[in-house]
C-alpha cells in the first residue's frame, strides 16, 4: 500500500477508537516501554495531539520523571518556515502552548538541545510495516530531525495499531525506525 492510501486508512481507524481504547493502548505501549528499558540518556518525545488519537506519552513522561530522574527529557518546537524542529527539555514545570496543529510545545526559554544529544527519540506514526518504515503526517519533519541525530540513537515508534506487510513507496530520505512498541507487541528492525 501507498503511503497516501495508508494515511488515509489509519486516520480513519484512529479516529474510530474510542477514548478508552486510546487510554487501554497508550497504557500498554507504555508498559512495553519500561519492560524494554528504553530509560537511560536523553530522550525526545513527541506531545500526543488529543483530538487526533494518538498514543499518549504522557504516561511514559510522568513516569521517567518519578522514576527515573537521570533520564533527559525533551519536545519539540515546530518551524513552518523552515521546515524544522526544534527541541528542549521538557520538565513537571515546562509552560505548554498549543499550536495551529493543537501540538503542545514548550515556550522556547532554554538553550536547545542538539539532534545529536539524543540516544532515544520516541517517534509518532500512523502506520508502520514490517521493515521499520513508517508513515507520519507527509510533512517530514521527524525524518529531517532523525537525519541528524547519532546513527547510535534508537528510533522507536509508538503505534495503536499491528503493522502492515509493506509500504509500498519508500524514500531514500525516509529514516527506518530500529523499533516499533505496539500494546501487543515490541517489534524490532
Amino acid at each position: 500500500m501507498t503511503k497516501a492510501t495508508l494515511r488515509t486508512q489509519f486516520l480513519e481507524q484512529r479516529k474510530a477508537l474510542s477514548a478508552d481504547e486510546v487510554a487501554e493502548r497508550s497504557a500498554a505501549i507504555a508498559n512495553r516501554f519500561f519492560m524494554e528499558r528504553f530509560t537511560s540518556g536523553t530522550l525526545h518525545t513527541f506531545l500526543p495531539i488529543a483530538r487526533q488519537n494518538e498514543v499518549d506519552t504522557w504516561l511514559m513522561i510522568r513516569q521517567l520523571w518519578r522514576d527515573f530522574p537521570a533520564v533527559r527529557v525533551a519536545v519539540s518546537i515546530t518551524d513552518v518556515l523552515t521546515n524544522q524542529l526544534t527541541h528542549y527539555p521538557l520538565t513537571s514545570d515546562t509552560t505548554l502552548t498549543e499550536n495551529r496543529w493543537g501540538i503542545p510545545e514548550p515556550l522556547p526559554g532554554t538553550d536547545p538541545i542538539p539532534a545529536a544529544d539524543f540516544d532515544i527519540v520516541l517517534v509518532p506514526l500512523l502506520a508502520f510495516d514490517r521493515q521499520g518504515h513508517r508513515v507520519g503526517y507527509g510533512k517530514g519533519y521527524y525524518d529531517r530531525f532523525l537525519a541528524n541525530c547519532r546513527p547510535d540513537c534508537r528510533k522507536i515508534g509508538l503505534s495503536l495499531f499491528d503493522p502492515v506487510n509493506r509500504i509500498e513507496d519508500v524514500e531514500l530520505t525516509d529514516i527506518q525506525l530500529d523499533a516499533c512498541l505496539t500494546p501487543e507487541r515490541t517489534y524490532f528492525f
